[in-house]
């Protein structure tokens, strides 16, 4: 696996492109069948307002086709914030000696997952630093417990990169998505703000996702982290990783995530060296869900409440809620005193947040079906590019808010409990998203399975 760097830089620097070119590129990219990375950095390239806005109405549409008006949640939790790497820009950095240090233990590990579980939360994403003190074997075993002591449906693991064999056994404990990000795809830049560790290798952590899916992966996560280097390239780096993913595996990366640099606690790095403003980001957003249609576009809590909200519209199909982003920080008070990865800009509930979904016109959804039905990697990748997945995706997440209203009002789910008002909300929502499955045997089958849900039964999927 490699990123050409110089022919990026090349298809970046020709200047604006023309009013004719962007909107050519935007007339195929509403058919949502994805797009060549020269037609992406078309896009990338436009600076007429009415072209952009055309930019993002066109992602807005996509996504709808794609996956229709559901948005997934789900919660990240951390497992340690020892690390052995120097990255600049983060707090868990080795260099960072006077702050507190935990890994939970298993024990812990079950009951944050547990108070996730409580929230609501279907699915996690365990994420710890590089230390082998807490490397393969913690991480199975805490994938293990989180299934085998709680209700979480799926785990997903945002880790070091490993070898083949490691995966291998990774994959065996039962993780649906492998997370990773490059954090920068300019090899010079990663160099500068990788100065030590395991993480200061650019082609090993490139490699990461080959590795993964050579060791019998299907669904991958990548992304950059934007602010250290020119968006643009980053954005266009991260196309060309997904296209190569699909070229030699038949799947397109499962989602990919755009966090933006934030501060952090014992950071070396200060300022983002290359800022990404708000307009630039929604741009970021919408160009990567008109070239990758089939990816999981996800936004972080480091971006804040409206701004979420706003992006609904262009292309994000996949939040966080209520993160926490030190161990412990769901069961221990906020466990503030225990250093974060980085701050967090919205600290919304799951219940806020997915009631700003509905106001906004979409529908919160807390299926885990595709990674236990068989849809995924270059199934999933392929019935959402024949737009098959949308059916799925609506009536899952139906009954997944129909699961969310009826466990709202049991004890063991305290910290998700809605006012009447929330609740009205979100069965005014299901109601109005049913109404709208205009196949009668696919409504049908959807109301039968809402009694199910009625009557007791629980994880009721297509």
């Amino acid at each position: 696996m490699r990123i050409d760097g110089k022919n990026i830089e090349t298809l970046l620097e020709n200047g604006p492109a023309s009013r004719d070119a962007v909107f050519d590129v935007i007339k195929k990219a509403r058919e949502a069948k994805g797009l060549a990375i020269e037609e992406a950095a078309v896009l990338l390239r436009a600076g007429d307002h009415d072209a952009v806005s055309a930019i993002l109405d066109a992602a807005g549409a996509v996504k709808e086709r794609v996956f229709g008006k559901r948005v997934v949640l789900f919660a990240p939790l951390y497992l340690s914030n020892f690390c052995t790497n120097g990255c600049l820009y983060c707090g868990f950095r080795s260099a960072n000696k006077t702050v507190a240090r935990k890994a939970l233990e298993i024990e812990e590990v079950v009951k944050e997952a547990a108070a996730l579980v409580e929230m609501g939360f279907k699915r996690v994403l365990l994420v710890t630093g590089e230390d082998p003190r807490w490397g393969l074997d913690y991480i199975i075993a805490c994938v293990r417990a989180v299934y085998e002591k709680t209700g979480m449906r799926i785990v997903h693991v945002n880790a070091p990169p490993m070898d083949v064999a490691g995966f291998r056994e990774l994959k065996k404990a039962g993780v649906g998505v492998f997370q990773a990000f490059q954090e920068t795809y300019h090899s010079e830049t990663y160099g500068k703000m990788h100065p030590w560790g395991m993480k200061k290798e650019f082609a090993f952590r490139l490699g990461v996702m080959d590795r993964a899916l050579e060791a019998g992966f299907e669904d991958v996560g990548i992304g950059p982290l934007l602010g250290l280097y020119d968006f643009k390239f980053e954005i266009l780096s991260s196309i060309a990783h997904s296209l190569h993913l699909y070229e030699r595996f038949g799947a397109h990366a499962h989602t990919i995530s755009v966090p933006r640099l934030r501060p952090a606690e014992g950071g070396a790095l200060g300022a983002p060296p290359y800022p990404v403003n708000d307009d630039e980001f929604k741009k970021a957003v919408a160009v990567l869900r008109l070239t990758v249609p089939s990816a999981g576009v996800v936004i972080s809590t480091r971006e804040p409440a409206g701004l979420r909200r706003e992006l609904l519209h262009i292309g994000a199909t996949q939040l966080s809620a209520a993160s926490r982003t030190n161990p412990g920080g769901y069961t221990n008070g906020g466990g503030k005193e225990i250093l974060e990865q980085f701050s967090t800009n919205d600290h919304r509930t799951l219940s806020e947040v997915m009631a700003s979904i509905v106001e906004e016109g979409g529908l919160p959804s807390l299926c885990t079906s595709c990674y236990r039905s068989g849809r995924v990697g270059g199934n999933f990748t392929e019935k959402t590019v024949k737009g098959e997945m949308e059916r799925f995706c609506h009536a899952n997440a139906i009954l997944t808010l129909k699961e969310y209203i009826a466990d709202s009002s049991s004890p063991r789910f305290r910290h998700a409990r809605a006012g009447n008002g929330v609740k009205g909300l979100f069965q005014g929502a299901l109601n109005a998203a049913l109404d709208e499955i205009k196949d009668e045997a696919m409504k049908k089958a959807v109301m039968e399975k809402l009694k199910e849900l009625e009557n007791g039964k629980r994880d009721v999927y297509f």
